[in-house]
């Protein structure tokens, strides 16, 4: 049996996740995209572990409504005689961009099998609005 070993500070729910995910992984019909999410230099990143793509052919990065969509597929090479513990076909991720967001100022870059995806932050509008209550006469 293989055994994944991480290191650094990850905290206890991602490890967890993984346990409870490889028993179930050979009934699992979509793929799963790992993803990473944080902020750098007023941007939101989105960093999506897709190795073994063609960017240009294999993905496809959508936003609307405030939210992020990658779709791709990867496509399996036929070998004699082989055998492959690789997973193929179609996979999609969406994900809810924060508050602030910039739908017009969205990049992505994509780099020895990890996709980034940066997207604009603006300044949040304000939550909620006061509204002054009248008497009535």
């Amino acid at each position: 049996m293989t055994t994944l070993v991480r290191s650094g500070q990850r905290g206890l729910l991602p490890e967890l996740v993984d346990l409870l995910e490889a028993p179930f992984a050979p009934f699992r019909t979509a793929q799963m995209i790992r993803c990473e999410e944080f902020t750098r230099d007023g941007q939101y990143v989105l960093r999506a572990e897709l190795p073994g793509i063609d960017p240009e052919s294999d993905v496809e990065i959508s936003v609307k409504n405030g939210v992020l969509t990658i779709h791709g597929e990867r496509k399996e090479e036929e070998h004699e005689g082989s055998r492959t513990e690789f997973r193929y076909g179609a996979f999609t991720r969406s994900l809810t961009l924060p508050a602030g967001a910039d739908e017009d100022d969205v990049t992505a870059v994509y780099e020895k099998g990890i996709l980034e995806v940066s997207v604009g932050l603006k300044e949040p509008a304000e939550s909620a609005k006061r509204i002054p209550v009248k008497q009535a006469d």
